[in-house]
Formats: structure tokens, sequence, C-alpha cells
């Protein structure tokens, strides 16, 4: 089966990689890939948002499945696009697709199908907002309500600060579009996972845990991400704790979505709050995570491609996922001034030293060729990812093969997983 691959950065690297490993895969395309994904299959230059170029393409090629990695395509109904002509589409409909690209229409989903989140007033006009805003005295986070690539929320442990960053989003437009409205939520206490789920409509298969680490800063000091690194699994999520958030937050969800005429076909990532009175739902992603996805995949046994599939065609109680036992961590490196302002073309070197350290991986986010040289071209560059026998053994193969790589303004954390080796220990 030839199958066309949807995106351009680490996530993608990573599902190409574990797509190209399938026995039913004959040709791999991405489009438009990176120089990580141009390891597993033929990079195709089509933006993710180009939708009639990606219909022509797969249509000319005989794809069998086109898998979508990022939320604006899909939110843009890039699916539905695709089945209207007959292929299948791995990912949901376009309306499903505003579980993620409009956090208004989650809120109030979750609301009527009885799922815990964090209690939460929805604005469209400034002066209304800072009004609620000002009359608060405890912490409060602000989102944009539209896709903001991961950055869109604000932790504000002062009001005043609060006030400050619905200004930001819906009068600087430091979002543009996405901040049209905002919501206002109380500050939920405890820590974080994600849970991340095949869904075909009807059936759920409940994927291993993780945990990411948004803000930039070691110690999570610092402004938001999209991510800083990641690990798999998540020591926090029991198999007791991971079977109510299935009864109490997936499955209502997925009930709610076909009660609102919107099946839901693909990747439903539950981004969980674990607090003292249980899990609550922080926000829904419509796909893989980034960077969960690295760890996760690292660890997959099965055929990716089988389990899209039988996603697709409604039949994933015919799959069994297998997964390596070994836990697995991901660490970002970043260009120097990211989440903010940086340089792109910095010159990588020692990619091949890394990836040749044993149980990892090195998956391209941000980056491009150029004479030969693989350099920098976003915020987040490179998942150095690896296995490990415990999650510290994960932690110090993962760095050992970071500082193997040099470009210069290199930047990541160097606390990821500290958490959980703290649980392990």
């Amino acid at each position: 089966m030839n199958v066309l691959l949807i995106g351009s950065g680490g996530r993608e690297h990573a599902l190409a990689w574990k797509l190209a490993q399938s026995n039913q895969l004959k040709k791999l395309y991405i489009a438009p890939g990176n120089p990580g994904t141009a390891q597993c299959g033929e990079n195709i230059p089509i933006g993710a948002g180009d939708t009639q170029e990606l219909l022509d393409f797969a249509r000319q090629n005989q794809v069998g499945l086109v898998v979508v990695g990022p939320e604006d395509p899909l939110a843009a109904g890039l699916v539905d696009a695709l089945e209207a002509v007959g292929i299948k589409a791995f990912g949901p409909s376009g309306q499903a697709a505003q579980l993620e690209a409009d956090k208004a229409f989650a809120k109030q989903l979750m609301r009527s199908s009885a799922v815990s989140t964090a209690e939460g007033q929805v604005f469209d006009r400034i002066k209304d907002a800072t009004a609620y805003i000002a009359s608060r005295d405890e912490a409060v986070v602000i989102k944009a309500a539209g896709l903001a690539k991961g950055k869109g929320v604000f932790v504000c442990d002062d009001p005043s600060d609060g006030i400050l960053a619905a200004e930001k989003i819906m009068c600087d437009k430091i979002f543009g579009e996405a901040g049209e409205k905002i919501i206002v939520e109380d500050k939920l206490l405890g820590e974080e996972a994600s849970i991340l789920a095949f869904v075909d409509g009807r059936n759920i298969y409940v994927m291993e845990s993780s945990q990411d680490h948004k803000a930039v800063g070691d110690g999570d000091t610092g402004p938001n991400t999209g991510g800083m690194g990641a690990y798999s699994p998540a020591p926090l999520i029991t198999e007791k704790l991971m079977d109510q958030i299935t009864r109490e937050i997936l499955v209502p969800i997925v009930d709610g979505m076909n009660r609102n005429g919107t099946p839901y076909k693909g990747i439903l990532y539950a981004g969980i709050m674990v607090t003292a009175a249980g899990p609550r739902v922080l926000e829904f992603n419509v796909r893989f995570g980034d960077p969960e996805t690295q760890p996760i995949l690292m660890r997959l046994k099965s055929d990716l491609l089988e389990a899209c599939l039988a996603t697709c065609e409604g039949r994933l109680e015919d799959i069994t996922l297998q997964w390596d036992s070994r836990p697995a961590v991901c660490v970002v490196m970043a260009s120097g001034g990211y989440p903010g302002d940086y340089e792109k073309g910095r010159k990588i070197t020692g990619l091949k030293e890394a990836n040749e350290t044993e149980d990892v991986i090195v998956f391209h986010a941000g980056t491009a060729s150029r004479d030969g040289d693989i350099v920098t071209n976003g915020g987040r560059v490179l998942g150095v990812t690896a296995l490990g026998n415990n999650i510290a053994d994960a932690k110090e193969n993962a760095y050992r093969a970071v500082d193997k790589i040099k470009f210069d303004g290199a930047y990541c954390r160097r606390d990821i997983a500290d958490k959980a080796i703290k649980v392990e220990s």
C-alpha cells in the first residue's frame, strides 16, 4: 500500500519511522517532510495546507491511506476532502476536529457529557474578560480558544497577570485569529499526563501513557512551548487510574461526539491533570502529541499502519498492540530564544554520532538541508529519544546523545523525566 503522511515536524519523523517498518507498506510519501523523514520515505514539496495539491498527488500516486499529522489541516477539513474522493484518511473530520480547534466547543461538550474539567468561562470581548479576571482573587489560566501551536496557554498565579495575558491574546493578537475568544479557567493543582487513544467511532484503544514538559525552563519555569521533552510510560498513571480516565473521560467524550452527529475517528489525546480529587481534563487534542509521539512510538512493537487502517475501517476490536516494557525519554533540542525569536540556518553537527548511540534515535523537527549540511529551521529542532532499562537509564542515554550534537544557540532542558525518576526511586 502507498501511504501519504502529512506534516514536517518531529511527530511526523517518528510516524514516518514507524510506518516504514510495516510489511503492508509499499511506498511512503511525506508532504512536505524534513531531512529526517527523507530517510524513511520520499519527501514531496507540497504544504500541509495545500488541500487540492494533496488530493491530486494522492490520486495520481495510488495512495491507499493518508495519515494527517498536524492539527491545522485536520481542522480545515482535509480528511473530509480526501474521503469525498474515496481516499482513506486517518484523522477526525473537520467538525470533529473542533474538539481541539475550538476550546469553547470542547468546554461545552465536557459540561454536557459530565466530564470533569476546570471551571471556566468563555469571552469574546476584552472588556468582559478583564472585568471577570479582576473580580478573581485566585490563580487563573488564560487560554486562546483557537489553535495556537500548543503555546496559547498562560498560567497566572496573580489575576493581574491574567489581565495582561488576556490583552496580549485579544488586543495584541499574538496568536492571530486563534485569540478572538479566550477561556478563563481556575488553575488546577496536581501533576499532568498525556493519554492518547485510537478511536474508530465506537471503539477506544488506549496507548501507553506519557508525560510532556511544556515550560521552556528547568523546574517547569518560563513560558509554555510546544513541548520540551516527554517520557513514556508515566508512573503517575496506574492501571486503576487509566481505567478511570477511560471510563469517566474518554468514553463520555466519544459518546458525546456521536450524539452531536460528529463521530470521532483518529487519535484522541486527553491532557489530564491528576488532582487530589481525581483526573481532570486540561484540554483535548485531535492528533498525535509532539513530543509525546516520539517516546510512545519508540516503545510500540506492533504495526502502526495496521492500527491506522483498523481505525479508519471501524475495526479496532481486531487489533492488539504490543509494547516494549522499557521506558523511553525524549529530550527536545531547541534554538536559542525559543519560544520567542530565534535564528535559523545554524549548522548541526554530531547527528551521526548521536544516532549511533545504542537505543537512541534522533527525530528531526525544525531542520533543513543546505549545501550538504543539516541546519536549524525552527524553534524545536530535534527530539533525541532513547530507551532504557528504567527511566533513569533512558534519561542518561538520551542526554549522552544530546551532548554529541552541536549547533550555535542549542538549548535543552536538563530535567526531562526527573519527576518519574523520583517515583521510581
